[in-house]
């Protein structure tokens, strides 16, 4: 949304919106903070730039550089690995872009660019192109900037090999396409002097673990072509941007966090809705207080970008907003949503729109917290805290860009984390962003990755790669029939590619097409990832397209389609599903207050039976229908607790209210857990069972949940002859990414966490802030929810919780 056009009376309605808000709704507003707008620190340009470069930088307005450019540039021509992490729009492009142009004018070399998305890759080759055209005008030779993604033509790959400077790419290029068929690459790799890595903070979990293993075969490639490249990598602000480079990489790295670049002054509020009903503790909705903010941003003439925190809500919210501003559809749209799933042509139609300044408000998922060239916008708004103070100020730091004031606005939802930074804003405004994690020794991905290494070269006895003994990966390979020895090296002779059966992002392969078959023909119309097509995709399903509704009308599930028509529903669907998990392995355990607790392997198998219609506006449940889908299964890692049997009976003699604690309890402990691990809280599953795999707990969006029996009949604990309750939190992914072992080193302080959250709520009987919804009726009872996950997480700690009593009644 460009600059053009923007009178500073304009940037004075940011602070008028602001005023408006804090006048009108002071009750909501938490906490407030301001960071007044810092100036720029400049440094001349390098003395000794390549012929034309420096012309070319001056005609494009560019004299002087930021300070951590200019230092960023030393580095790099020293050979030093790096990562840049500073603010949003503080200039990282040319962090790396000057030492590879520099390095490319003066010695013939070349440079691999590496974007987490296509839509980042094209915006690096759109910035290349034009300081190649500055370049020329300089009278220097151009720069020759190809993209070499999946949509590169097979007739220009070889161009692209042979002829480019500079190949922008992304990591699973490199790892299907590139790497396999290096001796294709061959001249490309005898000039490779960097690699650039943009965004390093989203190489987290799975795909950062399976990066560095990649990054791994890249330097064991670079060595038998006879280069070592030095690595750039940028990041938005992490806690640990030099260790998680390093991990990466494998290789030192200097970490430069002081940003020379000038920045406008930023707002932000933190927003609670307010209290609709005190006796449950239920809030009005952050979805209704979103929308009503973006529309008194978009009517004073400020453009919005919206965050939420799922695809369903993105299309919820951007149907609330285009009922509004969208009515005619004569006009161009003033609104748009933008998530993964949408179709590649879709997504760059809504960039161009964004960057040209014809919409208005924007909804998104966290697609374009990337840094993304998205124009300049005015205020940020987050339907709920992302679950990283890193992720949340990457997204607030969409707005402002250019010097210019801006306000963002976090909308808490009744989620435990959202009610405890709006309970506690000093704990944001305070906090140091989190440290990114990756695992990449997880022995699955792992040996998935040397399977991949060991076709591309043969691995010679004694060599290196990762932590855990490659000489007997590469025996268990032998014996597979995938490797041969011969002398001293390991040969693969098997007919597969190993490299196109491993998916970087997610475990399983294929993702599902959208065909809308509306007046008889078949269009395809979106694309939806695997693990997250059976609870969107499913016959009766509402499938919503920048707020259009589609009803799947069939699925065929081997074939990885769904076949939809347009509808005019007056409602979505949210499916509900259960998780049944059965313990397979007990790595280690110990004692653990009046129970214990334990760390191994675990069989899980999820469930979705049906799904529910939900009425726009009034968001009231109107009916319910059935989902007949595959049951979805995976083998990983958890943690769990058991409270000692007579402890429980003495604590809660009703077993029906044990199991509502031991619910309420998982409730606040899943949220405690992602905060403590510092991952999302996706990435954590939770569920309650016997750990005999014959009860399930409902999960998903439906709160506390409750059990469910393999005949999906309700399970109050009556009859049970071994009553024995397990919490769990599991590792979201097949064979685990590493969580489960550190959450059993911390299970005593999760479990005092979790009481104290539970403890601190000021409602009554138990509300979504810390056991999840209450049912109307639930807060009546002698033992109230919240007194009952009291009681199960006072076993777990030992201790006698203060104020059982006192709340035991509401």
């Amino acid at each position: 949304m460009p600059d053009s056009g923007r009178s500073p009376s304009a940037d004075q309605a940011v602070l008028r919106l602001k005023d408006r808000l804090l006048k009108r709704y002071r009750a909501r507003i938490c906490g407030e903070l301001v960071r007044p707008a810092t100036a720029a620190s400049l440094l001349d340009l390098p003395p000794d730039l390549a012929p034309g470069l420096r012309e070319a930088l001056t005609a494009r307005g560019l004299p002087q550089l930021y300070a951590h450019q200019r230092e960023a540039f030393d580095l790099a021509r020293a050979g030093r690995h790096l990562v840049v992490a500073t603010p949003t729009a503080s200039g990282k492009t040319l962090c790396y872009n000057l030492p590879v142009l520099d390095a490319v004018l003066r010695g013939g070399k070349k440079a691999l660019y590496l974007f987490p998305t296509k839509a980042l890759a094209q915006d690096q080759v759109a910035e290349l192109i034009e300081l190649g055209r500055a370049l020329k005008d300089a009278g220097a030779d151009g720069v020759r900037a190809y993209t070499f993604d999946g949509d590169t033509p097979g007739d220009a790959r070889k161009a692209v090999r042979t002829r480019g400077d500079i190949v922008v790419s992304n990591p699973d290029m490199l790892h299907q396409a590139i790497l396999p068929h290096h001796t294709k690459w061959a001249q490309f790799f005898e000039g490779l002097a960097f690699v650039v890595v943009d965004e390093l903070h989203s190489y987290r979990g799975v795909f950062g673990s399976h990066v560095a293993n990649v990054f791994r075969r890249l330097k064991r490639v670079c060595r038998f072509y006879g280069v070592s490249p030095t690595f750039i990598f940028t990041s938005a602000t992490i806690g640990n941007p030099a260790e998680l480079a390093g991990r990466l990489c494998g290789e030192t790295v200097t970490a430069l966090i002081e940003s020379g670049a000038p920045q406008g002054e930023r707002h932000l509020l933190l927003w609670n809705p307010p209290v609709i009903n005190p006796d449950l503790g239920i809030r009005a909705s952050a979805r209704s207080q979103t929308t009503r903010i973006a529309r008194m941003a978009a009517k004073v003439g400020l453009k919005a970008i919206v965050f939420a925190r799922s695809r369903l809500m993105v299309e919820v919210i951007t149907k609330y907003l285009k009922d509004v501003f969208d009515k005619d559809p004569r006009h161009p749209p003033r609104v748009l949503a933008y998530r993964g799933g949408y179709l590649p042509s879709e997504r760059r139609a809504a960039e161009q729109a964004m960057r040209a300044g014809r919409v208005d408000l924007v909804v998104s998922t966290s697609a374009l917290e990337l840094g993304m060239d998205i124009g300049a916008l005015d205020v940020a708004i987050l339907n709920g805290y992302p679950g990283t103070v890193a992720a949340t100020w990457q997204r607030l730091g969409r707005a402002g860009r250019r010097l210019r004031p801006s306000l963002g606005v976090l909308v808490a939802t009744s989620d435990p984390l959202d009610q405890y930074l709006v309970r506690h804003p000093e704990f944001f405004f305070d906090a140091s962003p989190e440290q990114a994690r990756i695992h990449p020794d997880q022995l699955l991905i792992l040996l998935e990755q040397v399977r991949c290494a060991a076709f591309e070269l043969p691995f010679r006895d004694g060599e290196t790669f990762g932590a855990e003994d490659l000489g007997e990966m590469l025996s268990y390979l032998r014996d597979e029939g995938v490797l041969q020895r011969q002398g001293d090296q390991w040969f693969w002779v098997a007919d597969s590619y190993p490299a196109n059966a491993v998916s970087l992002r997610s475990v399983a392969e294929g993702n599902f097409v959208v065909i809308d078959t509306t007046g008889g023909a078949q269009t395809i119309i979106a694309e939806v990832d695997w693990s997250s097509a059976p609870g969107t995709l499913y016959v009766g399903a509402i499938y919503m397209i920048q707020a259009q509704p589609y009803q799947v009308e069939r699925l065929d599930w081997p074939g990885r389609k769904a076949f939809v028509t347009r509808t005019q529903a007056d409602y979505y669907t949210d499916a509900i599903d259960y998780t049944r998990l059965k313990i397979l392995d007990r790595f280690e355990g110990r004692a653990s207050g009046q129970g214990a607790t334990a760390n191994g392997e675990v069989h899980l198998v999820r469930r979705y039976p049906g799904y529910k219609k939900i009425r726009y506006y009034s968001h009231d449940n109107i009916g319910y229908g059935n989902i007949d889908l595959p049951d979805q299964e995976m083998h990983t890692t958890a943690v769990w607790w058991q409270a000692e049997p007579q402890a429980l009976e003495s604590a809660l003699p009703d077993r029906a209210q044990a199991i509502e604690g031991f619910l309420g309890a998982a409730y606040a402990l899943h949220h405690v857990a992602a905060l403590r691990s510092m991952a999302e809280l996706h990435d954590l599953g939770r569920a309650v069972g016997d750990g005999q795999g014959t009860w399930f707990a409902v999960t998903g969006n439906t709160g506390r949940g409750q059990l469910r029996g393999p005949d999906n009949a309700p399970v109050d604990g009556e009859g049970v002859d071994r009553f024995e309750p397990t919490l769990f939190l599991y590792d979201n992914y097949p064979g685990g990414v590493g969580l489960s072992a550190p959450l059993y080193d911390a299970a005593d302080v999760l479990v005092r966490d979790a009481r104290d959250l539970v403890a601190g709520c000021g409602c009554t009987g138990g509300c979504p802030a810390c056991v999840g919804p209450i049912m109307p009726g639930d807060e009546v009872r002698v033992i109230t929810p919240r007194a009952a996950a009291l009681r199960v997480l006072g076993l777990l700690e030992g201790v006698v919780a203060a104020g059982f009593d006192q709340c035991a009644a509401g």
